[in-house]
């Protein structure tokens, strides 16, 4: 029998979130490799950090997370970032469209409502 997943790096919430995802032994973890397992976490609609990516490399190099390597950590964001790509929009909400600003020129200044607290305005009796 496999045994549960207690690997370097994984606390226990962490382990929560693997186990939920059907990640229960160090097995699991190795066949999915550390950016499917945070896809799968992701997906489960858990936020975890990319320091949860880092932590999952270093648990299946057997390194401290904070020792893996800057361009090995460039390599799981660029492969985390593909992946995203190919995901669906959240469900309930719509595919959020491009953000644009109107300025309009010939715009009379806004009323001021006279607070206390702006310069000039309010009735100082």
């Amino acid at each position: 029998m496999n045994a549960p997943l207690k690997l370097r790096n994984i606390g226990p919430k962490s382990a929560a979130w693997l186990r939920q995802v059907g990640l229960r032994t160090q097995e699991d973890l190795v066949a999915a490799g550390p950016v499917d397992a945070f896809m799968r976490v992701r997906r489960a609609g858990f936020k975890p950090s990319l320091n949860m990516l880092y932590a999952l490399e270093g648990a299946l190099q057997d390194c401290h997370w904070q020792e893996v390597p800057e361009a090995r950590r460039a390599e799981l964001v660029s492969a985390v970032e593909a992946a995203t790509a190919g995901l669906p929009p959240p469900r309930g909400r719509p595919a959020a469209a491009p953000v644009t600003t109107t300025h309009h020129q010939d715009e009379a200044p806004a009323p001021s409502f006279g607070f206390l607290d702006e310069p000039g305005g309010g009735d100082h009796d």
